[in-house]
């Protein structure tokens, strides 16, 4: 066996940077973004007013003027007015122009309007008080989003903003994913009494998704040469395959051996960890690789979050995070294993907490809902204490 540190060190090394593709802005959340967002001009491109009020002359309320007539009334998209007189007001709307001469906007609340007179009600006020000045966001030819940002709901709003239609991102890789074993059924299926539903196919499919990464998937059965020939075919079309369960030493568990036969190169198999320890790795020729996760479920989800997450995020070129969190009680795990805990993280505080829900071991599927990650408890030692901080691998996005 390896080392988690090898076996990760070994899974990056073989991340070469993906290719880049060009995408409509709508079609890119989830992707990886792989190059700069300049922006085309100053944000917000003009002193633009925050309230709906009237717009006057600070200096005007500072010589002691309260009541101010009413010149116009300026919508948001019309053109820029201007304003005459000292003692004189433009009604203005959220999202217009601050007009010329007028520095400040009072909102309606704190005016009174009577016969075309505005007074004002508030005893103090600022310059551009209720005004978003001009290139206080960003200044016209800056960076606005950087290459490796993952693109969500608020990049796709810059997109927009800077008319960026087409936006360059990392070509997501094609993915399998392979459940094999002939006590499997489908999810519809009643299941007899020695057989179970499938369910980790659909776990990994859909955590592949938050990468935006849309896998297929696939179940084989327990032939030796039904799966050399699926398997086969795959190799030729994919660029991941993921399989779940069959590579450790039962008599059925035949993947090991038909991906050597298949010429896919062994990078390492089993691994000093738990959950996890039969993780197999290796490499086809042709380029693809082959992470094939032990069956247990909590085994399978603590490989995925550990490694091909990471190979990924650097793959793909994606800025990744470290998140860390606090151990909230003691925890005794003597094996030389590094140990990866399932957590309930507490992102209520100014640190994160880490809450242990250890369960019944890496069978125990359905203690999965009851955490959000695993914390990383390293080997060489049994105690881990209460207040301690480790790093935290999250399967879940963190939730209000």
């Amino acid at each position: 066996m390896i080392t988690v540190h090898e076996a990760y060190q070994a899974v990056i090394e073989k991340a070469l940077p993906a290719a880049i593709e060009s995408v409509h802005f709508m079609k890119s959340r989830g992707r990886v973004l792989r190059e700069s967002i300049i922006s085309d001009r100053d944000l917000p491109p003009f002193d633009r007013v925050m309230m709906d009020g009237i717009a006057i002359r600070y200096a005007a309320f500072q010589e002691g003027i309260r009541a101010f007539k009413i010149q116009e009334v300026q919508a948001a998209g019309a053109p820029r007015s201007s304003l005459k007189a000292k003692d004189g007001c433009i009604e203005i709307m959220t999202g217009a122009v601050l007009p010329e001469h007028a520095d400040s906007v009072i909102r309606y609340e704190d005016v009174i309007i009577d016969h075309g007179i505005a007074n004002i009600q508030i005893e103090a006020i600022k310059p551009s008080q209720n005004v978003h000045l001009q290139g206080t966001d960003r200044k016209r030819g800056t960076e606005v989003l950087i290459p490796g940002t993952i693109i969500g709901a608020a990049e796709i709003g810059v997109f927009a903003s800077l008319g960026v239609d087409q936006v360059k991102v990392s070509r997501n890789p094609t993915c399998t994913i392979i459940s094999t074993g002939d006590e499997l059924v489908e999810v519809n299926e009643i299941p007899l009494a020695h057989q179970i539903r499938r369910s980790n196919v659909f776990m990994l499919q859909s955590q592949m998704e938050s990468f935006g990464i849309i896998a297929e998937q696939i179940h084989l059965l327990d032939n030796q040469d039904h799966i050399k020939f699926q398997v086969e075919k795959l190799l030729k079309k994919q660029d991941l395959l993921i399989i779940s369960g069959g590579v450790s030493k039962g008599k059925y568990d035949y993947l090991p051996t038909v991906l050597t036969d298949l010429g896919v190169q062994k990078i390492f198999h089993k691994v000093k960890q738990r959950p996890g320890k039969p993780f197999w790795f290796g490499k086809h020729p042709s380029g693809v690789l082959v992470f094939a996760l032990p069956g247990n479920p909590v085994s399978s989800l603590v490989c995925l979050v550990k490694y091909v997450h990471q190979y990924l995020y650097n793959h793909l070129k994606a800025k990744s995070t470290s998140p860390k969190a606090i151990l909230t009680s003691q925890i005794i795990f003597k094996p030389d294993l590094d140990y990866f805990l399932p957590v309930k993280v507490d992102y209520s505080g100014a640190q994160i907490e880490a809450i242990p829900q250890p369960g019944q071991g890496s069978g125990d599927f359905a203690n999965l809902v009851n955490a959000d990650g695993f914390l990383h408890l390293p080997r060489g030692q049994e105690q881990f204490n209460k207040g301690e901080i480790y790093p935290l691998h999250l399967y879940r996005n963190p939730v209000l």
